[in-house]
């Protein structure tokens, strides 16, 4: 029904749509579903001790700046301590070149504000975060796609979309939400190599990063990009700009996470974000700064991790026990997610509504496509539930596939 209210709209909200993830996880908080749909961490291995402790110190030593307002940047000690983890992996740069955000979904809305013209095309892998696409559509953007298989994005592909005329390109390189694939070091390689030379800049999202089970750590692609460059300047002024997040590797409750980009776009993102929320919260930066400057933050690392790993393992074992023939997934070496492809002549949207009256919930593949299709995939969630829990709904799963395939 037309109301008063939408002549009122500005014109860029016909772009915006409610997200499926969010509108999914209202269905699958009914009692008695089985969810792998949201991107949730463990909320057992939340440090819920450290926090605790980490609040009484801020509250009783720093009370009054804690809840006061900070500056746009951010807390100094926090992003000094981002930049200090950065130079570990070979990464020149100062707190000049980290901004705090309201989360990763905020730096990629901030990202699309300074960057993005109507019209503008960013390529994109198919499928991906399914975030991103909803940051950057009210900016009237057009996606390229480029597709992956199982060492991440197809990077011989790159140089036709290039000629195309690309505003940036978008990647996560590390257990890529959905697909839970890893971008190989030599198309890591390839992808910095044929950006530079045709000029085009790299988002790179990665809020996975920490979370490896196995295999050898990969570096990123700022890293690689910085490494080509000669250096005459002591810190980062490279073409890549890098994001990552407290979300997985403390607590999504915080809504903090981190951009390191040369410090020009640093200042225009500052703009950018005083327009938006003046400053992330700092009483919780000045909470995380205490709870991950400690030498506890290794142990609390390498508890989530192997209490990942664990799960993915279960549910790798459970798929290959109870689904039929025709149905594959990825396995991936770290992250939250692995992805399921059936057979082409099914609807994983379809197949949704019969699997939430079954008691168990995933996410439709096709809302990942920025160009569509994938409507025969779907992304599971593996670190949310418990092991006894993942065996169930993949059994409850493969169930309603069985049934549609028949």
């Amino acid at each position: 029904m037309h109301t008063l209210w939408e002549d009122r709209f500005a014109l860029r909200t016909d772009n915006i749509k409610s997200s499926a993830i969010r509108e999914l996880l209202k269905i699958t908080t009914l009692p008695d579903v089985i969810s792998f749909a949201g991107g949730l961490p463990a909320p057992d291995v939340f440090p819920i001790e450290q926090f605790r402790r980490a609040a009484d110190v801020v509250l009783t030593e720093m009370g009054e700046s804690a809840l006061q307002y900070g500056t746009t940047e951010g807390y100094q000690p926090l992003r000094e301590m981002i930049a200090r983890n950065a130079s570990k992996y070979g990464l020149q740069i100062s707190a000049d070149n980290v901004l705090i955000t309201t989360g990763s979904q905020q730096a990629l809305d901030l990202l699309g504000r300074i960057f993005i013209n109507r019209g503008d095309r960013i390529l994109v892998e198919s499928p991906t975060y399914l975030g991103a696409l909803q940051a950057w559509n009210a900016y009237g953007v057009k996606y390229v796609t480029i597709p992956f298989d199982e060492d991440g994005m197809q990077t011989e592909m790159l140089e036709s979309r290039l000629r195309t005329g690309i505003k940036f390109i978008y990647v996560l390189p590390n257990f890529q939400n959905p697909t839970g694939v890893t971008l190989s070091r030599e198309r890591r390689k390839q992808l910095v190599e044929m950006a530079d030379a045709y000029g085009v800049p790299i988002v790179e999202d990665d809020p996975y990063g920490q979370l490896r089970y196995e295999g050898e750590h990969l570096p990123p692609v700022v890293v690689l990009d910085d490494e080509m460059r000669a250096k005459e300047v002591p810190m980062y002024s490279g073409n890549v700009i890098y994001t990552s997040t407290f979300s997985k590797i403390l607590a999504p409750g915080l809504r903090l996470a981190w951009v390191v980009a040369p410090s020009e776009v640093i200042k225009k993102l500052v703009q950018a974000k005083q327009g938006c929320d003046l400053n992330s919260s700092t009483l919780n930066q000045y909470i995380a700064y205490e709870v991950a400057n400690t030498p506890l933050m290794k142990t609390h690392i390498q508890t989530i991790r192997r209490v990942y790993k664990e799960r993915r393992d279960v549910m790798i074992s459970a798929l290959e026990e109870y689904m039929p023939e025709g149905v594959s997934w990825t396995k991936p070496k770290g992250g939250l997610f692995l992805w399921v492809t059936l057979p082409e002549c099914l609807d994983t949207s379809t197949i949704f509504k019969t699997a939430v009256e079954k008691k168990v919930a995933f996410v439709p593949g096709e809302s990942f496509h920025a160009l569509g299709g994938g409507l025969n995939t779907m992304r599971l969630n593996f670190s949310n539930s418990k092991p006894d829990l993942i065996v169930e709904g993949i059994k409850r799963l493969a169930e309603v596939v069985k049934a549609e395939i028949k």
